[in-house]
């Protein structure tokens, strides 16, 4: 038997999560993510990297935010989701 689980069972807020969004590179797309996880938590400078693929063609933004609860979580990713450029969003 299959057991459900409730997908805001999985966190215990508050947390730290980490945000992974993978686009193309520039400016634009590090201001579009950050400004998206600024809309809903504090984002201190030193909580984002970013790291430029090989070629130096798409980069990642990893942010740290602490969240407080699951709503905050599903507010985020879907700024995200709207960033111009985006390709993969962990």
């Amino acid at each position: 038997m299959t057991e459900t689980t409730n997908p805001e069972d999985l966190l215990e807020f508050p947390c730290h999560f980490t945000f992974k969004a993978m686009g193309v590179s520039g400016e634009l797309f590090v201001k579009g993510i950050t400004a998206a996880a600024r809309n809903y938590a504090a984002v201190p400078q030193d909580a984002i990297s970013i790291r430029p693929s090989r070629n130096g063609n798409y980069q990642s933004v990893s942010i740290i935010v602490c969240l407080k609860n699951y709503q905050q979580l599903k507010d985020i990713y879907a700024g995200m989701k709207e960033v111009a450029g985006l390709k993969m969003l962990l």
